[in-house]
């Protein structure tokens, strides 16, 4: 495009993708949805004990803040006027839990993020308070098992552990949000009037928010012992939630709002039911789009709010199939092991393996989440012998991601009851072909991925850009612009993929039961308030 034509790109829409591993903004073309530019910042883990995971939200902020500038500036050296950037998207890692104060702005402790297990022993204590221990008694209204997982077992923890945080509670002063809320609250004024929201989305993943009625749910609240005061108002995924308040996008509207794998789902144009798409991030997620009903599954599955597109428009639900540990598998290689310098050379030393050689690895880091749930899991290496090299390492890795989504897609076509014909793939690991490659032989389909991978960021950007009152894009399915796409098909015959799927199987069952985590008796005595539960709404 010559340098004349770029003043008149037409209506811009900005994206904020804040992930586990970094935060980006983006740009794109509202009328076309082509991505002009962006940049990106890592953030860092922190790791204070074994299976606590923390990040700084003052520093997930400031990356954020970091990523508009330098975005802003390279778009004005392509000629490209940033006064046409009329909406922001957010879209967020989802139950990872920050609480503030909201007359300093300060954050009262690092954000929890959502692979923490240091809740094990919360998660038993509200067990023993729940009749027969059963983890699946909120499902009907949640869909959600209780898990360290989500936000209100995080929640939970810090007012339990954290002094400054009881007190701010005390005084009135706290604030509680997932990132979606710390970003919109700080970037919308902060301390200085910054709106205090979230949408459907990343409500639907704290566990105290009742996915019928739309709202928090009084009663979880009670059983989880939170205040109500503290929570964010609930929004649709794309309205106005407020403006700018700093930096070169004063006085834009942040627009649009959701989780990220909801925002990878529209991304994806998976606005069909039956329509599905599996995000490689960090963790990684399957979600199928239920449409108006919400599905409950009986294999392990979550049933969560796909999005809500308006505050007048009806809310969607998903099956969503969640896996800890994908890439997060690929920088353990790197940060822990040391057998890589760079997360690309895992593909490397995978394609000149050809074959994990009977080598099985099960990245059971944080427990495994779907189809298990369970938290005593731990990761193994086994099938070793003195021929296991490196090589043979990363190839189990990238197999053991393919494998978890076997899983999860087994489940899925269970529930769904019709199986899925094709898979729809988006996120950072699917630049790696060894990985696409794996994951169409050991799912016995074609795996297909957009040309241009960033639908986390799209998603957000769509729901910004179509909100009332900004209205520059549509998302009248002739609309839509068409993605151009590379398929993978498969390569193996299925009995091979069956044989080495089995021996994944084998290996999990060999990774569970590792851990035992006894709570501390506190002295103290619950009251059981669940005989004021019922277990379907």
């Amino acid at each position: 495009m010559a340098a004349s034509d770029r003043m008149v790109l037409g209506p811009l829409v900005g994206s904020i993708d804040q992930g586990t591993s970094s935060s980006r903004f983006l740009v794109f073309n509202a009328k076309t949805a082509e991505l002009l530019s962006h940049h990106q910042v890592e953030i860092q883990q922190k790791f204070p004990k074994e299976g606590w995971v923390e990040q700084d939200p003052k520093e997930i902020l400031r990356s954020v803040h970091e990523c508009v500038e330098r975005t802003c500036e390279k778009l004005q050296q392509l000629n490209i006027d940033i006064t046409n950037i009329k909406a922001i998207g957010v879209s967020n890692q989802r139950e990872t839990t920050v609480v503030w104060d909201k007359t300093t702005g300060e954050p009262l402790y690092n954000a929890i993020v959502w692979l923490d297990l240091r809740t094990q022993s919360t998660v038993e204590r509200l067990l023993k308070r729940i009749p027969g221990n059963n983890k699946s008694f909120f499902k009907f209204r949640t869909g959600l098992p209780l898990s360290t997982y989500f936000s209100a077992v995080k929640l939970r923890w810090l007012l339990d552990n954290v002094e400054e945080i009881r007190q701010a509670v005390d005084d009135g002063r706290a604030m509680f949000g997932t990132i979606d809320s710390w970003l919109i609250w700080c970037l919308t004024g902060g301390k200085n009037g910054g709106v205090h929201c979230t949408d459907v989305t990343n409500a639907s993943r704290t566990m105290l928010f009742n996915i019928h009625s739309l709202d928090w749910d009084p009663e979880l609240c009670q059983f989880f012992d939170i205040p109500m005061e503290i929570l964010p108002k609930v929004r649709s995924s794309s309205e106005i939630y407020g403006l700018m308040k700093s930096g070169a996008l004063t006085g834009v509207p942040i627009s649009g709002c959701l989780g990220d794998q909801s925002a990878a789902l529209v991304g994806q144009m998976c606005f069909q039911d039956g329509q599905a798409k599996n995000t490689y991030g960090t963790g990684c997620f399957l979600l199928c789009n239920t449409g108006q009903k919400s599905v409950f599954s009986d294999h392990g599955l979550l049933t969560t709010i796909a999005y809500k597109l308006g505050r007048d428009k009806p809310v969607c639900y998903a099956l969503e199939g969640s896996v800890a540990i994908a890439g997060a598998v690929v920088r353990w290689l790197r940060d822990n092991l040391g057998i890589v310098k760079t997360s690309q050379e895992v593909e490397k030393l995978a394609a000149e393996a050809g074959t994990s050689y009977g080598c099985y690895f099960v990245p059971a880091f944080s427990g495994l989440y779907a189809p298990y749930w369970e938290p005593s899991a731990r990761g193994i290496i086994c099938g070793l012998t003195q021929f296991t090299n490196k090589n043979h390492i990363a190839f189990a890795a990238l197999e053991a991601v393919c494998f978890q989504t076997r899983e999860i897609l087994d489940a899925m076509n269970k529930d769904c009851g019709i199986p899925l014909s094709q898979l729809q793939v988006d996120g950072g690991m699917t630049n790696n072909k060894v990985l696409m490659q794996l994951q169409s032989d050991i799912l016995c389909i074609p795996v297909v991925k957009p040309s241009m991978p960033e639908t986390t960021a799209l998603g957000a950007a769509m729901a910004a850009g179509a909100a009332e009152g900004v209205g520059i894009w549509s998302l009248n399915p002739g609309d839509l612009t068409a993605v151009t796409c590379e398929r993978f098909e498969p390569q193996i015959n299925p009995e091979e993929s069956e044989y080495r799927y089995a021996r994944w199987k084998k290996a999990v069952m060999k990774s569970m039961g590792w851990e035992t985590s006894e709570a501390p008796s506190n002295g103290g005595t619950d009251n059981n308030i669940t005989t004021c539960l019922t277990q379907k709404d």
